[in-house]
């Protein structure tokens, strides 16, 4: 964002806002607000309304809203047939959505003022998609993908039970319109797909400053981090909910990205031929190679439709409510999923348990048995939980247990472990119960507690690759290198039959290698 200088930055905060009052008290003169003005950034909407804000009255503040007015496209329009003329029109409010900080009060457009940000939206590219017409939520289920407008669609079922959904909707849609305006204020005729890119994370990151919220905030409250209008009225988003305000920009500039979710993250892409742009949203929009996201049990990368996206809007809403053990709210909100994920695996795994939750046996058999000894295509291992709930190794309580939330305090780590070590005295071959406790005594930096429990896990199944990667690391530390050349064997073939070579994999070989030689 560019810098003001610091007498501006000064004026500005003594400045009334008031127009009227300024009038009175002429904060400056116009030979002080020349060198103002002529600092503004030329291609910036924000600064120029900013300063037309501070001085209404001053031939400079009427220069600097009328270069904004240009930025914006808006010129053009009042001189068709139809004219909008500036000075009798109200654009107090549209100034005001544009130049609003996150703690100051939401902003609310009139019809006449929403019209007026249609009509200079118009060019957009998401108008040319069928989503930008519907208004229901049939109409949006029945669109193939690629015609979704996502803002529109998410809007829609987030103010399903809204007074006037219509209303709520439009008012964060013309938000976006000015947003994407914006950025295509800066950008050259013809733009590249490469100089959208470098041009919305300019304006997210560093002109509007989005940022991840910390954990303490995100973690009891991620629905208000991952839709839409909160994203946009606090400026604070966990990946979904900064990745779907990306994903709308773009449409809107006729960017086209792909949708990328590694296990419980999300982050978007740029593929052309064999061109990748990874921009990960939780870090500014940098560009991580794709090795990053992949790990032990992750083997590739899973691409979303706009349509899923909609669906895992709903599946994060539905942790929140998991983690407070509200379950009857939790299978409302996965069943809200459903029509957008019909064939995701994940979502009917963990709307099958919810389901025992409040107990819907019949309906959870029923999404649970196909996914017996699962793997899901994008993993190495499969899913036990669902094979041991259907073989008696498990009951719902104790799948209620491992997936107990923990945060940042020993406290919530010792209470998770108390339960899962209670639920394995019933029953002890439950996998994921094992796992999960082994995961307890390494956050505790209890090492020798979690190898005796994975290697519990290794003598019931040897085929997790997880387990065996951690039994492998742990015998290295302990330095049992036999034992830590045949754990890092089985975790090798384990992935070799699933076509996987992880870095983390080989930097292990190459460590165990220094240490003791390959026995093989």
């Amino acid at each position: 964002m560019r810098i003001f200088p610091l007498y501006l930055l000064l004026l500005a905060l003594l400045a009334p806002l008031d127009a009227k009052k300024m009038e009175k008290q002429s904060p400056a003169s116009g030979a002080t607000l020349k060198p103002l003005y002529s600092s503004l950034d030329p291609l910036s909407v924000t600064e120029n309304l900013a300063f037309y804000e501070l001085y209404p009255s001053s031939e400079e503040g009427k220069l600097a809203l009328n270069q904004a007015w240009k930025l914006l496209g808006a010129q053009s329009v009042a001189e068709k047939a139809d004219p909008i003329h500036l000075p009798t029109f109200d654009i107090q409010a549209i100034i005001s959505l544009v130049t609003r900080q996150p703690f100051e009060a939401k902003v609310e457009l009139s019809k006449e003022q929403l019209h007026l940000v249609n009509t200079i939206a118009s060019p957009l590219h998401n108008r040319q998609k069928k989503g930008h017409t519907v208004w229901t939520k049939e109409e949006v289920l029945a669109l193939p993908s690629e015609e979704i407008d996502l803002a529109r669609g998410l809007l829609i079922f987030q103010f399903d039970e809204a007074e006037n959904p219509r209303h709520e909707i439009e008012q964060y849609e013309a938000s976006l319109d000015l947003m994407a305006l914006q950025i295509a204020a800066r950008l050259p005729e013809n733009a590249s797909d490469e100089e959208k890119i470098r041009a919305i994370n300019r304006f997210i990151f560093q002109e509007m400053q989005f940022r991840f919220p910390p954990h303490s905030l995100y973690a009891n409250d991620i629905d208000l981090y991952t839709f839409l209008p909160s994203v946009l009225d606090g400026r604070r988003g966990v990946c979904l909910g900064v990745s779907i305000l990306y994903l709308c920009l773009a449409e809107r500039l006729d960017l086209p990205l792909e949708i990328i979710t590694p296990p419980g993250h999300i982050y978007v892409r740029y593929h052309e031929g064999d061109q990748i742009i990874n921009i990960e949203t939780t870090a500014r929009g940098i560009d991580p190679p794709s090795e990053l996201y992949l790990g032990i049990n992750t083997r590739k990368l899973h691409e979303r439709t706009k349509k899923e996206v909609i669906g895992l809007a709903f599946m994060n809403q539905a942790s929140v409510f998991w983690a407070k053990e509200d379950y009857a709210k939790t299978v409302a909100l996965y069943e809200k999923a459903l029509p957008f994920l019909t064939e995701d695996p994940l979502l009917k795994m963990l709307l099958s348990f919810n389901y025992l939750f409040v107990g819907k046996t019949q309906e959870a058999l029923k999404l649970m048995r196909p996914l017996r000894d699962l793997t899901f295509d994008e993993a190495v291992s499969p899913e036990t939980i669902p094979a041991d709930y259907l073989s008696g190794k498990i009951n719902a309580e104790g799948i209620k247990a491992v997936f107990l939330s923990v945060d940042e305090t020993r406290a919530s780590i010792l209470k998770k472990q108390k339960e899962i070590q209670q639920i394995l005295q019933k029953y002890p071959q439950f996998r994921a119960g094992l796992l999960h406790l082994a995961t307890t005594y390494l956050q505790l930096g209890r090492a020798s507690e979690a190898l005796e429990v994975l290697e519990r896990h290794h003598a019931i199944d040897p085929h997790h690759a997880i387990v065996e990667y951690y039994l492998s690391v742990l015998s290295i530390e302990r330095l049992d290198y036999n034992r830590a050349w045949s754990y890092l064997s089985q975790t090798e073939s384990l992935l070799k039959a699933r076509g996987h070579t992880p870095r983390a994999l080989l930097g292990i070989r190459d460590a165990l290698r220094r240490m003791s030689p390959d026995p093989s």
